[in-house]
């Protein structure tokens, strides 16, 4: 696991409640994005799943028509992905591209490979480091979590063989503690490899892990979330629910 303790401290920005907090982490999304695009740059993102990122993707589609943004001009990525067939309402992809980027336009959007499309999950991982060889930048713009209640990101769980890989792009998971078991996620190499992390939880389910994520003390083996932080910054966005114990 990479030591990311010399990297800029999280910053922490909580918001009265779970749609406050996906408005605001769209508006800050589409921000940036305009931001990097002024600068002449083509941004990649990494995006994630669960209840309150698909209220982040449809509050940037309703704020979209406002914001200065070319999303053929975005690259897309995720952070994980369950190794399902390509309709799965299980895989982060579809609620995303139905909600955000088919609305939108975007079409630099790099899924990870179904069971249609590879016969095992150890193939769709290796699918999916050789699409971001080819694509993926040498630092994403945002990498973008969510947090499980035991303060698992992407697919990296607390006391799983994932976490100590290292040397490669993704990994392939058999064993996931929560269903479906087979899937494909980034490493902490590729994760860190970021300007910005952004930790996005929401609800008193999630106090605890995001108590533990930001507590001075701790191990990236029992809290996989303190193993990303950004080169510029790491913010964690929280509802006053999901902040309550830090």
């Amino acid at each position: 696991m990479a030591d990311v303790s010399h990297r800029p401290e999280p910053l922490v920005e909580v918001q009265p409640d779970a749609a406050a907090l996906a408005t605001a982490v769209a508006g800050e999304l589409l921000n940036r994005l305009a931001d990097a695009q002024a600068e002449g740059r083509v941004p990649q993102v990494v995006l994630t799943g669960g209840t309150i990122a698909t209220e982040v993707h449809r509050q940037v589609a309703r704020l979209a028509a406002g914001a200065d943004v070319d999303w053929t001009r975005v690259v897309l990525w995720w952070g994980d992905e369950r190794f399902v067939a390509p309709d799965s309402e299980e895989r982060n992809a579809v609620p995303a591209v139905a909600d955000l980027l088919g609305p939108l336009g975007a079409t630099q959007v790099h899924q990870v490979p179904s069971t249609q499309d590879v016969s095992d999950v150890a193939a769709a991982a290796t699918g999916y480091a050789e699409s971001l060889a080819a694509h993926g930048p040498d630092r994403f713009d945002v990498v973008m979590l969510g947090i499980g209640p035991d303060a698992h990101v992407a697919s990296l769980f607390p006391g799983h063989d994932a976490l100590a890989t290292t040397g490669q792009a993704t990994v392939a998971v058999t064993d996931s503690p929560k269903p479906p078991p087979e899937r494909v996620s980034l490493t902490f190499d590729t994760l860190n490899r970021t300007r910005s992390v952004w930790v996005v939880a929401s609800g008193e389910g999630k106090a605890e892990a995001v108590a533990a994520g930001l507590a001075p003390e701790g191990t990236v083996t029992a809290t996989p979330a303190r193993g990303v932080r950004g080169e510029d910054e790491t913010i964690w966005f929280l509802d006053t629910a999901a902040a309550s114990l830090t």
